[in-house]
């Protein structure tokens, strides 16, 4: 596992990713908002006998560059770049969340880069009312803290929620100011949500590669009746559920989301 940087190049902003190695298919994993790429090292530790694992921090996430810009297509279009510049394409393409969105916008509008997709947990409707809470508003959130427990709880405070564990895998402690930070910025995040609301049936319609759908039973951002329509108006792709999963189907149960990828490698090749 290495952190390996891509420089900014005509637009792109500078992207720093993980290397997992491996061989085999290469597969890209796109992590959501609030994350970086090493947040799959586990998942990855199950694939890399599979699989050429990469995982880059999406701009404004973990060692890439702040930008002005975070629409879809802004995400999308690094996505494209990475592929191309580290000359892995076609790839499969596993995207988390917000991650997934850009994974099969992705496949749309550059299929030469996508050989097949993995959908974590994400859809073509991410707003209400088909999602009751598309965008956590983060505005005020504690940036930084003395120590990682504090921080802990300053954000679990701010949030209302006893679990804060995923935004902590992108704090680190900055040693020259003594303090534990994050690696992004609350009001990006806002942005990048806002970014991520809407209705991208086209988009997800828009392809036509292989694609799993991984659902976790205990979300509420891919409702069941809006997975299994998915499965039923696109060709080739199938659907499975991790009934005791959450959103982060690949921290719950990153075993069995291995399995389920590695059967699905096997199958597209």
């Amino acid at each position: 596992m290495q952190q390996r940087q891509l420089s900014s190049h005509r637009g792109h902003p500078a992207l720093s990713y993980v290397d997992f190695g491996g061989s085999g298919t290469p597969l890209l994993l796109l992590h959501g908002t609030f994350g970086r790429g090493a947040i799959f090292a586990e998942l990855a530790r199950g694939l890399v006998a599979h699989a050429r694992v990469i995982a880059p921090d999406q701009r404004g996430h973990g060692l890439s560059d702040r930008t002005d810009g975070y629409a879809r297509e802004d995400f999308v279009e690094d996505a494209a770049h990475l592929l191309r510049a580290l000359g892995l394409g076609p790839a499969v393409v596993l995207g988390h969340s917000s991650g997934g969105v850009t994974a099969f916008q992705l496949a749309t509008h550059h299929p030469d880069v996508v050989r097949a997709l993995v959908i974590e947990d994400a859809g073509p409707l991410m707003r209400r009312p088909e999602i009751a809470h598309p965008v956590l508003d983060v505005r005020g959130w504690p940036a930084s803290a003395p120590t990682k427990e504090e921080l802990a709880r300053q954000v679990a405070e701010a949030a209302g929620m006893a679990d804060v564990g995923y935004f902590l895998q992108s704090a680190v402690r900055d040693e020259e100011r003594g303090r534990w930070r994050f690696l992004f910025d609350w009001d990006d995040m806002m942005a990048v949500q806002e970014g991520n609301t809407g209705e991208w049936w086209a988009d997800w319609l828009g392809s036509t590669c292989p694609a799993l759908v991984l659902r976790g039973g205990g979300s509420t951002m891919l409702p069941a009746d809006l997975a299994r329509e998915m499965v039923d108006r696109r060709a080739d792709t199938h659907l499975v559920s991790f009934p005791d999963a959450g959103h982060w189907i690949h921290d719950d149960d990153p075993a069995g989301v291995a399995a389920a990828v590695t059967e699905f490698l096997r199958r597209v090749g």
